[in-house]
């Protein structure tokens, strides 16, 4: 399950670890996730208590204005959804930051630098999706 990073507590918590890939289109930081009661003592170095993936979206008005940067969010958000249940590690507060080429970089290249991002911060895990067996009665099955 994917919860989100809403507070600015929680964004700054993950912005203090300095453990972030920069690429063209994105930049991903990345935090270990804690509970509530031991979020105040947060080391580096500790291990992910939870499987819960926690991720939150922002763009600076760098990137333009209001409707410039809820595009670039859409378009993190979409490439998240798909790419982040299967291959990002859970336990981990994740941090996306929409940059100038967001709105400009083609899907798949956007696809390729979150990809690029998780394997460099050694949070990629290659797992194939689970095989969906929608009608077994009838013989028919379908794949994602």
């Amino acid at each position: 399950m994917i919860a989100r990073l809403k507070k600015r507590s929680e964004f700054l918590r993950v912005a203090r670890t300095q453990r972030k890939c920069v690429t063209p289109g994105l930049i991903l930081q990345i935090c270990h996730h804690l509970p509530k009661n031991m979020a105040d003592r947060a080391e580096k170095t500790e291990k992910p208590t939870s499987h819960e993936i926690r991720i939150g979206f922002t763009v600076s008005r760098k990137v333009g204005g209001a409707v410039q940067r809820n595009r670039a969010k859409r378009r993190l958000r979409a490439i998240v959804e798909d790419l982040f249940p299967p291959y990002a590690m859970p336990g981990y507060d994740y941090v996306v930051i929409g940059r100038r080429g967001t709105l400009t970089r083609p899907f798949k290249a956007l696809e390729n630098d979150l990809r690029k991002a998780l394997k460099q911060l050694d949070v990629y895990q290659e797992t194939k999706p689970p095989f969906n067996n929608v009608n077994a009665q009838s013989g028919h099955t379908r794949s994602p």
